[in-house]
């Protein structure tokens, strides 16, 4: 089990005027100071804040926005955003508040109980943010991030968390009462089932741990090849009015024979996929138009945006997901390394200057359309621009400049 969060129900302050008082308010502070290496922009904020320059803030799933008065006349329309929850997370945050009597009345006290932040975070439901979640934006010209009125709408809405950490929840996509709904529904769907539920079976994950515990005390696997397609029919056809298609079934029964293959083996990556990154492995595997069309309506994704992330998964697997659509900040000695062996190879392969932009884990060359992307894995995810959008080029390397070289010659043809 994971270390609990700090048991005190007050953070200690960092500076004398801190904007945060508890440890959940403050973990909203840390995020926002965790996420830029500009220090001098979130002093501007904090000063900004304390000047009482944030209009009053508007909280919807996903935002928090205000006006935010700078330098000039008229104020500027702040913003920060914060990825919502999906309705599997949801369904796992909300059966754990209901797990514990207590998670709902710290809540209804002003309090965020912190077992029910480390219950939340060990089922992979972020409730917090983390640093590489929060996305500030604003209508000034300052292009930093965050810039000081965005930096300042950050720090004045930590107080607004602190007495209602109800906030945090409509930021993930429920607000109060959508939550008090949900909780009541469970309970009253508890009460009136009168008969057992069906069994679920074990989770893939589990089955697989609990066969690499008894591995010691059982023989060998025999040495598997590339496993041959699964070609076996249903024995009966689905029921009418099921809106079930045997071909559709068969389709998954091939698939999951290959991934059982693949976990026998020892590649055990998808055992871990949330129900929208299977979405799209089963999507790259070119399953059809017809098959494409029914993922993205099933899973409510726009049609573009799923695209861009197939061809992320055929270019980089469950990690080219995570670098399409999940921006960090990595260490700046590796931005910076990177920038310098760009700039040698790009004297080289051009005869003007190239502007080389830098953003978190991206180097953007504006003018040629390309843009390099380092992953978690540390390697350079290559990706080309196309009607204003940023789609995956080619495969991932370790080297930048080899990351570039592979989608230069796109650009140049």
């Amino acid at each position: 089990m994971s270390p609990s969060l700090p048991g005190p129900r007050r953070a200690p302050a960092r500076r004398k005027r801190a904007f945060a008082a508890t440890w959940w308010g403050q973990a909203w502070v840390t995020a926002l100071e965790d996420s830029t290496l500009d220090a001098g922009r979130l002093s501007r904020g904090r000063t900004y804040a304390r000047k009482g320059m944030v209009g009053p803030a508007t909280v919807t799933p996903g935002q928090v926005k205000a006006a935010v008065q700078g330098s000039r006349p008229r104020p500027y329309r702040s913003s920060v955003h914060l990825p919502v929850l999906t309705d599997t997370q949801w369904d796992t945050l909300l059966d754990t508040i209901a797990a514990r009597a207590g998670h709902l009345a710290a809540l209804l006290d002003g309090e965020m109980p912190a077992e029910l932040v480390d219950d939340a975070r060990q089922a992979r439901v972020p409730l917090l943010p983390q640093p590489a979640e929060l996305d500030p934006d604003c209508s000034c010209p300052d292009w930093g991030y965050p810039c000081k009125h965005a930096a300042a709408l950050c720090y004045a809405i930590a107080a607004t968390i602190d007495t209602d950490p109800f906030v945090l929840f409509a930021l993930r996509g429920l607000g109060r009462e959508e939550v008090f709904a949900q909780l009541r529904a469970r309970r009253t769907a508890t009460q009136t089932t009168s008969t057992p539920p069906a069994p679920t079976g074990i989770p893939a994950a589990g089955a697989y741990a609990a066969w690499a515990a008894l591995a010691d005390h059982t023989p060998p696997l025999p040495e598997l090849s590339e496993p041959a397609p699964h070609t076996a029919a249903l024995p009966v056809a689905p029921p009418s009015g099921t809106g079930l298609v045997s071909t559709d079934l068969e389709h998954l029964m091939t698939d999951a024979a290959a991934r059982a293959a693949r976990i026998l083996a020892g590649d055990t990556a998808s055992l871990h996929l949330t129900q929208h990154q299977d979405a799209v492995r089963i999507a790259a595997s070119n399953p059809g138009p017809e098959w494409f069309h029914h993922l993205i309506q099933n899973t409510g994704a726009k049609t573009t945006a799923f695209a861009r992330l197939t061809r992320a998964w055929r270019h980089g697997g469950p990690t080219g997901v995570t670098v399409a659509e999940q921006p960090h900040t990595p260490e700046p000695a590796a931005m910076r390394a990177a920038r310098t062996a760009l700039a040698g190879a790009l004297a080289e392969m051009t005869a003007a200057p190239v502007p080389l932009r830098a953003w978190r884990n991206r180097l953007t060359l504006t003018d040629h359309g390309v843009q390099l992307r380092l992953g978690p894995d540390a390697r350079w995810y290559p990706y080309l621009q196309d009607d204003g959008d940023w789609w995956p080029a080619a495969p991932a390397d370790p080297d930048p400049v080899t990351a570039l070289t592979s989608v230069w010659q796109q650009i140049e043809e």
